[in-house]
């Protein structure tokens, strides 16, 4: 691809017309030295081994092999040295040359590989999210790699790596003005402009670190040296002691993972959704479309009790379920933050909340117990079942969303709007049905929020399983298109509206019957005091809703 020497300009970005592809045989390809940050780890490799034994006999004072033979071997050593390097920079090369995209009015592909080829491609109106990623190396060379979420791709499933930092973010404007149903006319692509931002939120490193130290990770830590000690004393052997040294390890890099990706944490709110920056070697700014947030929890840890600290989490399709650190920091809405943190996301989120009350509700969800706000709880009898939770598990039901609260010591809330639940199942095992109690799952994407409404009387339970099924067929058909800023005028004068919030709402007058509380299932003719697995996809007809799960 064509390359800028200059800086990019001040304000909005506009996408560069050598991005855009016109028809569908024009390709761009990717930064001319993309090879090299990509592969830098193996060139160090090979400098490592192909150099530790000259540099081993300088340091010793002994005769390097290299050198030995009267220096016979030398000079068949740098030959080595240099046809290695010289293979390296050809097949670097070539993997430049091979490596096209183009984005076209409805996709994006990206082309690679020499021997065996690649062929990607993901449809705009599916991406789910994208994602500016510049790890230390890139960042050195001002370069990014794009990354674009799909939903159903455990990974993402188009990446383009490297582009200059300015070609990635005018890329990223046109594909998202292009996903979000915006025509661009390629001879005055200056009239598309990246969406301007408005800051929310941005955490302290003290408070980052505080938190790390304060996680569950120290109390593993804790609780894990204390049973080796024990096993020590008991054993009158030092032979246990030596686990410490891998366990620490494993704390240590539990500790830095989750400093590093809550560094330099901020959030922020444009028209092209929620932007996410965090980092510490390697940076990340992920852009989450509206309306693709399947599911939002908000969990509290012991020990953040003591601060009044929360972490969010998001299901989103595209990201999957989340196993390693980084694919764990890209479901993290935040790391850490205050309950006025939350909110604020929160209103981002789900800008209506469906309660004339949601401060109320939302914090009877977080910190409450028993029912108060609407929440309905798992019955007295069942207490036996959970005797720490059962006064804490519990759901409540507003105009836009289901609110699940579980957990003693973990305390978590699952908010799930009604548009965005895929399908329910109903569990009941012979302890349950003992007591008369059931659980209820709601099924979204793949993700680190599982929707569980647990131990919950079997009729309220059976009776929510069918209301909520309507619910989201109704919310289905009132959702908004998936191309969000058709309707929206875009122009170099837009401005940003206020930050969303719930205070506001909270402070209007609301008639008494409905002020702080959440709906409350009605009964329904349908009832079934058996449900041992009764499951159901929602559909638009309740009528024709199959009995099996979707």
């Amino acid at each position: 691809m064509t390359t800028h020497d200059q800086a990019p300009p001040d304000g909005p970005v506009a996408p560069d017309p050598t991005l855009l592809a016109t028809s569908e045989d024009q390709w761009s390809r990717v930064h001319v030295i993309s090879p090299l940050v990509r592969g830098w780890i193996a060139l160090l490799a090979i400098a490592f081994f192909a150099g530790r034994d000259l540099f081993e006999g300088v340091l010793i004072g002994e005769e390097s092999p290299g050198l030995s033979d009267g220096g016979v071997r030398l000079p068949w050593t740098i030959a080595i040295i240099a046809g290695v390097v010289v293979l390296v920079a050809v097949g670097f090369m070539l993997s430049w040359y091979f490596t096209r995209y183009q984005v076209t009015e409805h996709h994006v592909r990206v082309n690679s590989g020499v021997l065996f080829r690649q062929n990607r491609q993901a449809r705009l109106d599916r991406v789910q999210a994208i994602d500016v990623v510049q790890p230390f190396l890139a960042r050195v060379f001002g370069l990014a790699e794009l990354k674009f979420e799909v939903a159903d791709a455990g990974e993402s499933a188009v990446k383009l790596a490297f582009l200059k930092l300015s070609d990635a973010q005018r890329l990223r404007a046109t594909i998202l003005a292009r996903a979000a149903g915006v025509s661009i006319d390629p001879e005055n692509p200056e009239d598309i402009q990246e969406a301007p931002e408005r800051e929310v939120l941005a955490l302290q490193p003290g408070r980052v670190i505080a938190s790390t130290l304060l996680s569950g990770t120290t109390i593993f830590l804790i609780f894990g040296v204390a049973a080796v000690v024990v096993f020590a004393v008991t054993l009158d052997a030092a032979a246990p002691l030596a686990v410490i040294i891998p366990l620490a390890l494993g704390v240590a890099g539990g500790y830095w993972s989750s400093i590093k990706n809550g560094f330099n944490f901020r959030a922020a709110i444009s028209p092209d959704g929620i932007r996410v920056r965090y980092g510490l070697l390697d940076t990340r700014t992920q852009t989450v479309p509206p309306g693709r947030i399947q599911a939002v929890g908000i969990s509290q840890s012991p020990l953040w009790r003591t601060k009044g600290w929360y972490r969010m989490t998001v299901n989103v399709a595209g990201y999957g379920i989340a196993a390693t650190g980084d694919a764990q920091a890209r479901a993290t809405l935040l790391p850490v933050g205050t309950r006025e943190d939350v909110l604020q996301l929160l209103a981002l989120v789900l800008p209506n909340p469906g309660t004339s009350e949601p401060i109320e509700v939302f914090t009877a969800g977080m910190e409450g117990r028993d029912s108060i706000a609407g929440f309905l709880t798992t019955p007295r009898r069942a207490r036996w079942i959970g005797p720490f939770e059962w006064r804490r598990n519990g759901f409540a039901v507003t105009d836009t969303a289901l609110l699940i609260r579980s957990g003693f010591f973990w305390r978590k809330l699952a908010v799930v709007p009604h548009e965005r639940t895929q399908s329910l199942a109903l569990h009941q095992g012979p302890v349950y049905r003992r007591f008369g109690v059931a659980d209820l799952l709601l099924h979204t994407t793949p993700g680190p929020v599982s929707p569980r409404i647990q131990q919950v009387d079997q009729h309220t339970a059976w009776r929510l399983f069918h209301e909520q099924g309507v619910r989201a067929a109704e919310a289905r058909r009132r959702s908004a298109p998936e191309q969000w800023m058709r309707p929206v005028e875009v122009a170099a004068a837009t401005l940003m509206p206020p930050v969303p919030t719930y205070s506001d709402r909270d402070s209007r007058e609301a008639p008494d019957n409905h002020r702080g509380e959440a709906h409350e299932p009605h009964p329904t003719e349908a009832h079934d005091p058996h449900p041992e697995e009764a499951q159901r996809a929602p559909t638009d007809h309740l009528g024709d809703t199959p009995d099996g799960e979707r």
